[in-house]
Formats: structure tokens, C-alpha cells, sequence
């Protein structure tokens, strides 16, 4: 098979690689370098202050979050992905990040686009627009990033494939053995469940770390973490460590006893998880979302319905799982994570949608 000149867009919110918290950002980076090392020419469009050995095009020298413009603002935004297609004719295939302002574009040129959705469709068609957007570019070429992304789009989505989000095993260390607390790692924000987190250890007496970004640009989650998880924090029990850089991360997730994860939404794939298991670290999180194809119940941590047969948040099933997590191997998470989530098997797998996808195209390479 030829290589292939590929573009690969971005957002231009945080830098590629992230400094700290940036999931779609890191698993871009990891792409990137990848197709980079197998041959292929890659061009990378995301913000100036980005690190790669792709080609780097951009329209803002720094992030737009470092220079305090809000997700909500789209004219940045718009000029990066108009650039991005200007150049559409100088690459085999084009792989779109940046959802809808990809999407919106594709139609526009004759290069094939195929686009990875990183968000959930379930909030995302609630805005009319988005959905339109969707709807229009329906015939476009989508990859999900796990199967129970699919589920949660009313819009009939041509997916072509499902590509798990690898993890850099090098930048992880296994923890044979735990030390007496508990961790949660993320942006805090509502749907994260870092208060049910909070209430499962204070209920189970273990101390909990939380490691967590609060977006200052994005006034519902200030508040959340201003009203609802600062007055939950006494620096002893519950300890609020602020976001961490991923060598502080890495060596939060290998000593601990578990990770916390009960999300309230339907996350198409929590990157956190796969990290917390190539360390060794079980991981105990509510059924929601790509959990159950993350985490085997029972072998790499605890699978725990978000609701009790009353119908209230089931706290007391996180506590079970906290009590019995010694029952866990901490290898068996560690070899889960090497089968299923490494950057290779997931450039395995977008390599092969790219060939598919121009093999389909009448493009001979």
C-alpha cells in the first residue's frame, strides 16, 4: 500500500499534545506521530503552540483556551477550519476532529473526509443546528469511538467503523501494590459524578484525591465546582489537588487503591479508565456509556448500576464495589489494557478505515 498525505484537524482550544487535561488533543497527538513513524505525510491543523513532526498549520499562535476565549465563541473556530479546507486538494484523505466545523466544510471539497466524533450525540442533537448539521452530512463518513456511541444518535450516521482511543503504555508504570486511597481524575463537571465520587468515599472512610480541571471559561461548571464539591473538601479525607500534568497523574493512578469513575451521562469513551488499568488500578464506575466495553465486571473493576431499586443515585453499590476491590488483579487490568487500548491497535484500525474508505472512493493506493 502507498503512503498517504493525510490531514488531520483539530480543534484549536488546547494545544496538541495537551499540556494537562485534553483527550481529544492527546489521542490526535498519538494518531499523528504514528502515521508519522509508519511513513505516511501527515499536516496537522491545530493551534501554533502544538508539538508534532507533522507539518503544523494554524491560525493562532497559542491556544484559544490559554488566551481566554470561550468554547462558545465561533469565529476562531471558523477560520481554522475554512484554512484547514482551503487546502483540501493537497491530501489523499482528510480526517475531521473538529466535528460539526468540519463537517460543515466537507461537503465543499472532492477530497474524501471521514470524521471521528469525540462528543455525545445525545446533547449535541438537542441543539438544532447541530443536528441539522448532521443530518445534511449524514452520507459522510463517521468512526466511532465505541459501539455505544452509535446508540445514542437519532440521526442515521453512515459508520464505517469503531476505533477504541489507545493509550502510550510507555508513559504508564504498573502498581503492584496500592496505597490506602482512591482517585478521581477529569474536568469537573456535572454529568463526571465527582460528588457522588466524594459521597461513596466519605461513606466507605477512604481518602480520595481528585486531580481535576475546573474550566474557567465555562461559567456552569465554576459554579458546579464553586457551590456543589468546594464545600465537600476539607484537605484531609477529601483532597482537591488541581489539574496535574501527567507524570503527577500517572503516579496518582498506579499507587492508588482504585479509580472513581461514576458518570451520569452517556461518555462515548472515558480515556481515563484504559490509563488507570494499563497502571494496574481497577476502576469503579457506573454503567453508562463505553463503560461496559471498557471495564469486565468483575476482572478489571466494577460495573455498577447508576441507580438503586428505588430509584436514587446507588452510592451504596459504589461502597460494596470500593470494599471488595482487593478481590481485583492488578495485572489482569494491566494485560486488558495492552490487548485493547494501545495507540497501535487504534492506528491499526484508523489506517485501515483510511485504504477502506479510498479503496471505496476508486482511489488506487
Amino acid at each position: 500500500m502507498k503512503k498517504l498525505k493525510i490531514a488531520q484537524i483539530v480543534p484549536p482550544w488546547l494545544s496538541v499534545p495537551p499540556k494537562k487535561y485534553g483527550g481529544t488533543e492527546l489521542i490526535a497527538s498519538h494518531l499523528t506521530e504514528e502515521l508519522i513513524k509508519r511513513g505516511h505525510k501527515v499536516t496537522l491543523f491545530a493551534s501554533g503552540d502544538s508539538v508534532t513532526k507533522a507539518g503544523l498549520i494554524s491560525t493562532c499562535p497559542k491556544s484559544l483556551y490559554e488566551q481566554g476565549i470561550p468554547w462558545t465563541d465561533a469565529f476562531y473556530p471558523l477560520l481554522h477550519a475554512s484554512v484547514a479546507f482551503e487546502k483540501a486538494e493537497n491530501f489523499d484523505i482528510i480526517h475531521n476532529h473538529f466535528h460539526y466545523f468540519g463537517l460543515a466544510f466537507s461537503s465543499l471539497v472532492k477530497t474524501p473526509v471521514v470524521t471521528t466524533y469525540h462528543g455525545d450525540f445525545a446533547t449535541a442533537e438537542k441543539n438544532p443546528a447541530k443536528r441539522q448539521i448532521l443530518e445534511r452530512t449524514k452520507k459522510n463518513y463517521f468512526i466511532s469511538i465505541s459501539d455505544s456511541q452509535r446508540k445514542f444518535t437519532k440521526v442515521n450516521l453512515n459508520f464505517v467503523a469503531t476505533v477504541y482511543n489507545g493509550i502510550d503504555l510507555s508513559k504508564f508504570e504498573f502498581g503492584a501494590k496500592s496505597q490506602n486511597y482512591l482517585v478521581w481524575l477529569g474536568r469537573i463537571t456535572e454529568k463526571k459524578g465527582l460528588v457522588e465520587a466524594i459521597r461513596a468515599a466519605k461513606k466507605a472512610k477512604i481518602v480520595l484525591k481528585i486531580a481535576a480541571k475546573v474550566d474557567k471559561n465555562h461559567l456552569p461548571d465554576v459554579e458546579f465546582y464553586e457551590k456543589k464539591v468546594k464545600p465537600l473538601i476539607d484537605g484531609k479525607q477529601i483532597q482537591y489537588l488541581g489539574e496535574v500534568n501527567s507524570i503527577r497523574r500517572n503516579s496518582l493512578l498506579k499507587n492508588s487503591l482504585a479509580l472513581l469513575n461514576p458518570i451520569k451521562w452517556n461518555e462515548p469513551f472515558g480515556l481515563v479508565m484504559p490509563e488507570a488499568m494499563a497502571c494496574g488500578t481497577p476502576v469503579i464506575a457506573f454503567r453508562n456509556g463505553s463503560v461496559p466495553e471498557i471495564i469486565k465486571d468483575g476482572k478489571t473493576g466494577f460495573v455498577v448500576s447508576q441507580f438503586d431499586e428505588k430509584g436514587k443515585l446507588n452510592i451504596k453499590g459504589l461502597v460494596e464495589s470500593i470494599k471488595k476491590i482487593n478481590q481485583i488483579d492488578r495485572r489482569e487490568c494491566c494485560r486488558q489494557a495492552k490487548e485493547n487500548f494501545t495507540v497501535k491497535k487504534m492506528v491499526d484500525g484508523y489506517e485501515e478505515v483510511y485504504y477502506k474508505i479510498l479503496k471505496k472512493k476508486g482511489i488506487k493506493k
